[in-house]
């Protein structure tokens, strides 16, 4: 099968392109997240293809006057990679590393856009993700992230917001293996996964930004961590032994506050200042809408919204979050202040932070 991607110079193997190995869940997706500079309005996006399930799905999302409103889409994508559009979601790679333009046509929902987003640094490759279940692979991928500036507009029910100077998030690209589409017929004997214990933090300060992750097991074991400071000019510093620690919010498994120690002279503090972002909004842990399903053989298009009270801990749609944050950064002598996203995803035990159970509120 051959496709536009085969006269480009991208192959890996002696497959053409449209032939991506042979796991079922192998993806290659794009995400972005933006906000205003007073934290008024958030969107988010994302892109994933799925070669070997044959479909392409994108989401939208933004919340405006405390609601979130969603657009989610789908198709089947016959093997075809170049092709950065579902439905009315579509991405230009203007310049590739540098600029990329996020557009969402008008359609029968509530949600418009033109965006551009602006590099402000190369972006950083963060370690590769390789986890297994017993003997079979669960993940094994490769992300890159970078911080940037946007620009242009979106609207909402009609109501046209200009999106110009002070507008930051975060774009990455990442792929490989992942769950994706229908649950596996057979999960491995032991189970499917019951513990995951994910944060990421992009912060965008005045000249320079800052990326801490971490994915821990139950005992509190890091099996990738990575904190890096990247200024404006491309000049990176890796911390391999951050450690972190946790406040929580009464009765949740939401984060009140984070500190980040990266190492004796540099520390990172971030505090949630809302809003809260419901991660369903494009579609990860969505029971309809989730990553790969297959909703036929025509495009589909749907689109929902999510009010503060149903992004609240107790709906299984907002487990998975992002919420905007005011960060700090102390770096010696000096210390800079800007703003963030801290992503949140806490299934089962984690020993050092207190939490137990598959989904028992932190005490």
């Amino acid at each position: 099968m051959l496709t536009k991607g085969d006269d480009f110079p991208l192959h890996q193997s002696a497959e053409p392109i449209a032939f991506a190995g042979t796991d079922r869940n192998f993806y290659d997706r794009y995400f972005f997240n933006g906000y205003a500079p007073d934290g008024s309005v958030f969107f988010a996006a994302a892109m994933g293809f799925y070669p070997q399930l044959g479909i392409v799905d994108a989401s939208f999302s933004v919340i405006v006057d405390d609601v979130q409103h969603i657009l989610h889409t789908s198709r089947r994508s016959s093997g075809e990679r170049l092709d950065l559009s579902v439905g009315p979601v579509a991405i230009s790679i203007d310049a590739p590393l540098e600029t990329l333009t996020l557009s969402i046509a008008p359609n029968d929902g509530l949600l418009a856009a033109e965006l551009r987003f602006d590099r402000r640094h190369v972006p950083i490759l963060e370690p590769r993700f390789t986890r297994r279940n017993g003997t079979r692979l669960f993940m094994d991928y490769t992300r890159m992230t970078q911080n940037g500036h946007w620009s242009g507009w979106l609207a909402v029910g009609g109501q046209r917001i200009e999106v110009t100077d002070g507008w930051s998030g975060t774009r990455d690209r990442s792929w490989g293996i992942r769950p994706v589409g229908a649950s596996e017929p057979q999960p491995p004997a032991g189970g499917n996964f019951s513990q995951f214990f994910w944060l990421w933090t992009p912060c965008n300060f005045a000249d320079r930004s800052l990326f801490f992750h971490s994915n821990d097991d139950a005992a509190g074991q890091p099996w990738n961590r990575r904190a890096v400071i990247v200024t404006d000019k491309g000049t990176e510093t890796h911390f391999d032994a951050a450690r972190f620690a946790v406040t929580w919010q009464p009765a949740t498994r939401r984060i009140a506050g984070l500190s980040v120690q990266m190492d004796d002279d540099r520390q990172l503090t971030l505090s949630p200042t809302g809003p809260v972002f419901a991660m369903s909004g494009l579609g990860y842990t969505h029971p309809v809408f989730g990553h790969g399903f297959d909703h036929g053989p025509e495009p589909m298009v749907a689109h929902d919204a999510l009010a503060t009270e149903e992004r609240g801990w107790a709906n299984p749609l907002a487990m998975h979050v992002q919420a905007l944050v005011a960060a700090e950064l102390v770096d010696g002598d000096r210390s800079d202040v800007g703003i963030g996203v801290l992503e949140q995803l806490f299934v089962g035990p984690h020993a050092p932070s207190g939490l137990t159970g598959l989904m028992d509120p932190a005490a």
